[in-house]
């Protein structure tokens, strides 16, 4: 039996979506598209790549003179796009110095 999305994975995009990273899901397969993110170090361009919990995501955000790279540690997969404090519980930033 093939997997069933939302449960063990979840589409890039959308997690990406439901995260907060863009205002629109289109917005957010673009940035994979154009190569913007590495998942596990693996440089990836398909959208529908699958994300799963404890997947470390590499993001390059911003233009190229003021770009930010961020890495983060996928904890939870999406049920919904809710509120900035629902989304930011769904990862771990690990460049944040630890409190």
């Amino acid at each position: 039996m093939a997997e069933t999305e939302d449960r063990d994975w979840q589409r890039l995009d959308k997690w990406l979506w439901c995260a907060r990273v863009a205002k629109t899901r289109t917005e957010c397969a673009r940035m994979v598209t154009r190569g913007q993110l590495r998942l596990n170090r693996q440089p990836v361009d398909k959208p529908h790549a699958r994300l799963r919990v404890g997947d470390v995501l590499t993001l390059a955000l911003g233009g190229p003179e003021r770009g930010v790279v961020r890495v983060w540690r996928i904890l939870a997969l999406a049920e919904r796009r809710g509120p900035a404090p629902e989304a930011r519980a769904l990862y771990k930033d690990l460049d944040q110095p630890h409190a």
